[in-house]
């Protein structure tokens, strides 16, 4: 939701990477056996086929494996909660996807988001959308809230989860709106995509893995939400486009356990970095309208920091923030 703050970011990583890698040499020997990286969300989806590329160049880059284990479930929150109990040496890493950062707010936990991990890069974001079926009678945006302004709380939507970007983001929309939806929420966007191909919801707010099942005339975009059309879907309106001013990318990277050492995070930093700039991961991105979102340690600190601030509020607008 900050695409210009994730610009000047971006311009700014040149300068911020320059000194990075003198200091990886300061991790001598590491690694000295293959590394997990803990995802989200479960195989198949858009996620963890990204993501299993990035790991596969990484490990290239570092000499030993680097194995994705699926961890779905909580919002996407458990890789995170793995960290709070993981050794700090390197050796596990997780996906923080925004809804990391909600948590504190609608969950009772016992750790800090900000404070309690230690932040290695941010790799990329999403590009969502809204879909229904193609024999819906829903054709259209308008055709959707007229359904709902109608019918209060019976049109079905399933997203990615509970406090997930899509779920909030469409709550926020319903808001805006004035309608009331029924979510239904899923473990990922493998097991959306059977529920909204085989008609058991009406809708589905996801990113758009949901691409192929577009192609193969199963289901029909009505919106996506970034700050411009999507080149694969010229004709589908955004969010600001239908006069909502939302944008919506969730922003998601990689991070390892508080107490980390500075050397052995540059030692990952520099090697997903490198992972990244791969034309097999870009390629892999682009299957679902994704593009390498970096940032540096320090940057992505200075996110986690700012994003922390705006979920509150995000929250507390939707009433979901936790009773006291």
């Amino acid at each position: 939701m900050r695409r210009r703050h994730l610009v000047h970011l971006a311009a700014a990583a040149a300068l911020a990477g320059a000194a990075l890698p003198a200091l990886s040499q300061g991790a001598p020997g590491f690694p000295q056996k293959p590394i997990r990286l803990v995802i989200a969300f479960p195989a198949g989806g858009p996620t963890d086929i990204t993501m299993r590329q990035l790991a596969d160049n990484a490990g290239k880059i570092l000499g030993q494996p680097v194995i994705v284990e699926n961890k779905p479930g909580a919002g996407g929150s458990l890789p995170a909660q793995l960290l709070q109990t993981s050794a700090p040496d390197g050796y596990t890493v997780a996906q923080i996807p925004l809804g990391v950062f909600r948590l504190p707010y609608t969950t009772r936990i016992n750790w800090d988001p900000v404070k309690d991990i230690s932040y290695v890069i941010n790799v990329t974001g999403y590009a969502f959308g809204i879909v229904v079926p193609t024999d819906s009678p829903i054709r259209n945006w308008n055709d959707f809230v007229a359904y709902a302004k109608a019918n209060p709380g019976k049109l079905s939507y399933g997203s990615t989860g509970t406090l997930t970007s899509p779920h909030l983001t469409t709550e926020l929309i319903a808001q805006q709106l004035g309608i009331q939806l029924n979510h239904i929420p899923y473990k990922g966007s493998a097991e959306l995509a059977q529920a909204i191909s085989g008609g058991h919801i009406m809708a589905a707010a996801d990113s758009t893995g949901f691409a192929p099942l577009v192609q193969a005339g199963k289901i029909r975009v009505l919106n996506t939400w970034g700050e411009k059309r999507l080149e694969k879907f010229p004709d589908v309106p955004t969010l600001k486009e239908l006069g909502l001013n939302i944008v919506q990318n969730s922003p998601f990277g990689i991070g390892a356990p508080k107490g980390t050492s500075p050397e052995v995070v540059a030692r990952l930093h520099d090697a997903f970095k490198k992972a990244m700039e791969d034309p097999s991961y870009v390629q892999a991105l682009a299957r679902y309208d994704m593009v390498p979102m970096y940032m540096s340690p320090t940057q992505y600190t200075k996110f986690a920091q700012e994003t922390f601030a705006t979920e509150k509020a995000l929250v507390e607008k939707l009433g979901l923030a936790k009773a006291n």
